[in-house]
Protein backbone atom coordinates (compact mmCIF):
# COMPACT_ATOMS: atom_id res chain seq x y z
CA UNK A 1 0.00 0.00 0.00
CA UNK A 2 2.77 2.48 0.84
CA UNK A 3 4.22 1.87 -2.52
CA UNK A 4 1.65 2.34 -4.56
CA UNK A 5 0.46 5.61 -2.46
CA UNK A 6 3.79 6.43 -3.13
CA UNK A 7 4.04 5.65 -6.67
CA UNK A 8 0.88 7.62 -7.21
CA UNK A 9 2.59 11.05 -5.27
CA UNK A 10 5.81 10.85 -7.88
CA UNK A 11 3.52 10.42 -10.95
CA UNK A 12 1.33 13.49 -9.65
CA UNK A 13 4.43 15.51 -9.40
CA UNK A 14 6.13 13.91 -12.58
CA UNK A 15 3.17 15.59 -14.45
CA UNK A 16 3.05 18.84 -12.84
CA UNK A 17 3.93 21.54 -14.99
CA UNK A 18 5.69 25.05 -13.38
CA UNK A 19 4.04 28.14 -14.98
CA UNK A 20 6.05 30.11 -12.36
CA UNK A 21 7.48 29.85 -9.07
CA UNK A 22 7.92 33.21 -7.65
CA UNK A 23 11.35 34.02 -5.26
CA UNK A 24 13.31 37.01 -4.45
CA UNK A 25 15.48 36.25 -7.78
CA UNK A 26 12.15 35.72 -10.10
CA UNK A 27 12.64 37.76 -13.62
CA UNK A 28 8.86 39.40 -13.93
CA UNK A 29 9.15 41.35 -16.74
CA UNK A 30 7.27 39.15 -19.02
CA UNK A 31 3.98 40.11 -16.29
CA UNK A 32 2.23 43.14 -17.92
CA UNK A 33 -0.33 45.39 -16.56
CA UNK A 34 -3.60 46.25 -18.23
CA UNK A 35 -5.84 48.26 -16.44
CA UNK A 36 -9.01 50.08 -17.53
CA UNK A 37 -7.41 53.18 -18.92
CA UNK A 38 -7.59 51.09 -22.48
CA UNK A 39 -11.16 52.32 -22.00
CA UNK A 40 -10.82 55.43 -20.34
CA UNK A 41 -11.00 54.28 -16.97
CA UNK A 42 -8.69 55.58 -13.76
CA UNK A 43 -7.87 52.40 -12.26
CA UNK A 44 -4.22 52.30 -11.27
CA UNK A 45 -2.79 48.44 -10.47
CA UNK A 46 1.28 47.61 -10.45
CA UNK A 47 2.90 43.94 -10.26
CA UNK A 48 6.33 44.02 -8.60
CA UNK A 49 8.35 41.59 -6.18
CA UNK A 50 7.16 41.73 -2.79
CA UNK A 51 10.52 41.44 0.24
CA UNK A 52 9.77 38.00 0.48
CA UNK A 53 9.74 37.44 -3.35
CA UNK A 54 5.95 36.70 -4.31
CA UNK A 55 4.13 38.01 -6.69
CA UNK A 56 2.55 41.38 -5.45
CA UNK A 57 -0.29 42.98 -7.65
CA UNK A 58 -1.88 45.48 -6.13
CA UNK A 59 -3.36 49.02 -6.62
CA UNK A 60 -6.90 50.60 -6.62
CA UNK A 61 -9.81 50.14 -8.53
CA UNK A 62 -12.05 53.40 -9.87
CA UNK A 63 -15.47 53.34 -11.26
CA UNK A 64 -14.78 56.79 -12.66
CA UNK A 65 -15.06 57.05 -16.65
CA UNK A 66 -16.52 54.16 -16.75
CA UNK A 67 -14.00 51.93 -15.24
CA UNK A 68 -13.28 49.34 -13.42
CA UNK A 69 -11.17 46.76 -13.58
CA UNK A 70 -7.09 46.10 -13.17
CA UNK A 71 -5.19 43.16 -14.21
CA UNK A 72 -1.96 41.40 -14.43
CA UNK A 73 -0.87 39.07 -17.48
CA UNK A 74 1.59 36.66 -18.28
CA UNK A 75 2.71 35.45 -21.57
CA UNK A 76 4.69 31.91 -21.94
CA UNK A 77 5.33 29.24 -24.33
CA UNK A 78 2.59 27.49 -25.27
CA UNK A 79 1.94 24.40 -22.62
CA UNK A 80 -0.32 21.17 -23.47
CA UNK A 81 -2.98 20.37 -21.24
CA UNK A 82 -6.15 17.58 -21.42
CA UNK A 83 -9.50 17.83 -20.55
CA UNK A 84 -8.61 16.94 -17.28
CA UNK A 85 -6.12 19.30 -16.57
CA UNK A 86 -6.43 22.23 -13.50
CA UNK A 87 -4.41 24.94 -12.42
CA UNK A 88 -3.10 25.26 -9.00
CA UNK A 89 -2.55 28.30 -7.38
CA UNK A 90 -1.21 29.46 -3.81
CA UNK A 91 -1.46 32.85 -2.86
CA UNK A 92 -2.70 35.51 -0.13
CA UNK A 93 -5.74 37.29 -1.01
CA UNK A 94 -7.36 39.88 0.64
CA UNK A 95 -10.53 38.71 1.29
CA UNK A 96 -11.98 40.14 -1.78
CA UNK A 97 -13.25 38.08 -5.21
CA UNK A 98 -10.99 38.08 -8.10
CA UNK A 99 -11.08 36.29 -11.74
CA UNK A 100 -8.15 34.20 -13.02
CA UNK A 101 -8.52 34.04 -16.85
CA UNK A 102 -6.55 31.68 -19.53
CA UNK A 103 -6.23 31.53 -23.30
CA UNK A 104 -5.27 28.98 -25.63
CA UNK A 105 -3.87 31.60 -28.52
CA UNK A 106 -2.88 34.95 -26.76
CA UNK A 107 -4.36 36.83 -30.15
CA UNK A 108 -8.10 35.66 -29.53
CA UNK A 109 -10.60 38.53 -28.22
CA UNK A 110 -11.56 36.45 -25.55
CA UNK A 111 -11.02 34.51 -22.50
CA UNK A 112 -11.82 31.89 -20.26
CA UNK A 113 -12.61 32.46 -16.79
CA UNK A 114 -13.61 31.84 -13.27
CA UNK A 115 -13.94 33.61 -9.90
CA UNK A 116 -12.43 32.86 -6.87
CA UNK A 117 -12.96 34.29 -3.30
CA UNK A 118 -9.93 34.73 -1.13
CA UNK A 119 -9.27 34.55 2.67
CA UNK A 120 -6.94 36.99 3.73
CA UNK A 121 -4.82 33.67 4.72
CA UNK A 122 -2.00 31.66 2.56
CA UNK A 123 -4.19 29.39 0.68
CA UNK A 124 -4.34 27.19 -2.31
CA UNK A 125 -6.95 27.83 -5.03
CA UNK A 126 -7.82 24.54 -7.15
CA UNK A 127 -8.92 25.74 -11.31
CA UNK A 128 -10.33 22.98 -12.60
CA UNK A 129 -9.70 24.35 -17.11
CA UNK A 130 -13.07 22.67 -18.40
CA UNK A 131 -14.96 24.30 -16.06
CA UNK A 132 -13.56 27.57 -17.08
CA UNK A 133 -15.95 29.91 -19.49
CA UNK A 134 -15.69 31.99 -22.79
CA UNK A 135 -16.29 35.39 -21.66
CA UNK A 136 -15.21 38.95 -23.60
CA UNK A 137 -16.01 42.61 -21.76
CA UNK A 138 -17.57 41.17 -18.82
CA UNK A 139 -19.93 38.89 -20.98
CA UNK A 140 -20.32 35.25 -20.97
CA UNK A 141 -20.04 34.04 -25.07
CA UNK A 142 -22.23 31.37 -26.10
CA UNK A 143 -19.61 29.18 -26.70
CA UNK A 144 -18.15 25.21 -25.20
CA UNK A 145 -16.00 25.70 -21.76
CA UNK A 146 -12.60 25.72 -21.98
CA UNK A 147 -11.79 22.51 -24.13
CA UNK A 148 -8.72 23.42 -26.13
CA UNK A 149 -5.24 21.78 -26.36
CA UNK A 150 -2.79 24.53 -24.79
CA UNK A 151 -2.54 27.20 -22.85
CA UNK A 152 -0.35 29.94 -23.74
CA UNK A 153 -1.52 33.11 -21.36
CA UNK A 154 -2.91 33.82 -17.56
CA UNK A 155 -4.60 36.65 -16.44
CA UNK A 156 -5.20 37.87 -12.55
CA UNK A 157 -8.08 40.53 -12.51
CA UNK A 158 -10.19 42.49 -10.03
CA UNK A 159 -13.72 43.94 -11.13
CA UNK A 160 -15.91 43.91 -8.50
CA UNK A 161 -18.13 47.13 -9.57
CA UNK A 162 -16.95 48.98 -6.30
CA UNK A 163 -14.11 51.33 -5.55
CA UNK A 164 -11.62 49.26 -3.64
CA UNK A 165 -7.82 49.02 -3.11
CA UNK A 166 -6.57 45.50 -3.46
CA UNK A 167 -3.77 42.96 -2.66
CA UNK A 168 -3.07 39.77 -4.06
CA UNK A 169 0.45 38.03 -3.46
CA UNK A 170 1.21 35.20 -5.60
CA UNK A 171 3.56 32.04 -4.54
CA UNK A 172 3.10 29.51 -7.45
CA UNK A 173 1.19 28.87 -10.16
CA UNK A 174 1.34 25.18 -11.42
CA UNK A 175 -0.35 23.33 -14.22
CA UNK A 176 -1.53 19.88 -13.39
Amino acid sequence: MKFLLATLLFMTLMTSKIIFDFNKDSNIKEWRIVNDGVMGGLSVGSFSLSPNGHGLFEGEISLENNGGFSSVRYRFDKLQVTKDSYIIILLKGDGKDYQFRVKDNSSNYYSYITTFPTTGEWEEIKISLKDMYPSFRGRKLDQPNFSKDYIEEIVFLIGNKRTENFKLLIDRIDLN
